[in-house]
């Protein structure tokens, strides 16, 4: 049932989201019954034509080691190509999935129909996969959780979806989302104000 309470407190927790990436994350585990709360919040996301095209893949503890590789891979790859590849900054991506204490890795599984088309088009799918990360952002946030969703350069590389086994046709990797614990102070939030946003058309 609905009432002032629980609103306010859904909209005082949309309000209270940040965007926090790994350098203000501690390096403490992050207890995996959060990590479940946030994901199964992600679940509850709309989707068009319930296609629920959301996929993850959690990566805790030595786990990290195995996505650093596949950071360290496809810069390569890249780096190779450009003709500038660097060892300092292959080591670099080898290692920086030790900078946060859980990787979730953001894939996109569209539903099919039975001849191997889309079911409904990419840009819905994108759109309810966004939703979902939303969701999970708001959760972790309210359980004291921090992080960020990080879509670029490796972040969505193909090679590193292939490594991580998303692999089914049109799958997309969407990127990671970094999670842990904050090591600074929550920030405080800024935005323009609504009526610059907004225009109502009134009859």
């Amino acid at each position: 049932m609905s009432s002032p309470e629980r609103l306010d407190a859904l909209c005082e927790a949309i309000a209270h989201r940040r965007s926090m990436g790994v350098a203000r994350l501690k390096s403490d585990p992050v207890p995996e019954s959060l990590i479940e709360q946030a994901l199964e919040a992600a679940n509850w996301a709309p989707s068009h034509g319930e296609t629920e095209p959301w996929r993850f893949i959690v990566f805790t503890g030595e786990g990290r080691k195995e996505l650093g590789e596949a950071f360290a891979q496809a810069y390569r790859v890249d780096a190779l190509e450009e003709g500038n590849f660097k060892e300092t900054t292959f080591e670099a991506q080898r290692n920086r999935t030790q900078d946060a204490p859980v990787w979730i890795a953001l894939g996109l599984e569209p539903a099919l129909r039975g001849d191997g088309t889309l079911k409904m088009t990419m840009e819905e799918e994108l759109m309810a996969g966004a939703c979902a990360i939303q969701n999970l952002h708001l959760v972790a946030n309210a359980q004291g959780l921090a992080g960020m969703w990080l879509s670029k350069g490796v972040m969505v590389h193909p090679q590193v979806a292939e490594h991580i086994g998303l692999r089914a046709p049109h799958t997309r990797l969407l990127g990671f989302f970094v999670l842990g614990y904050p090591n600074i102070p929550w920030p405080e939030g800024e935005r323009k104000p609504l009526s610059e946003k907004l225009r109502w058309v009134r009859s």
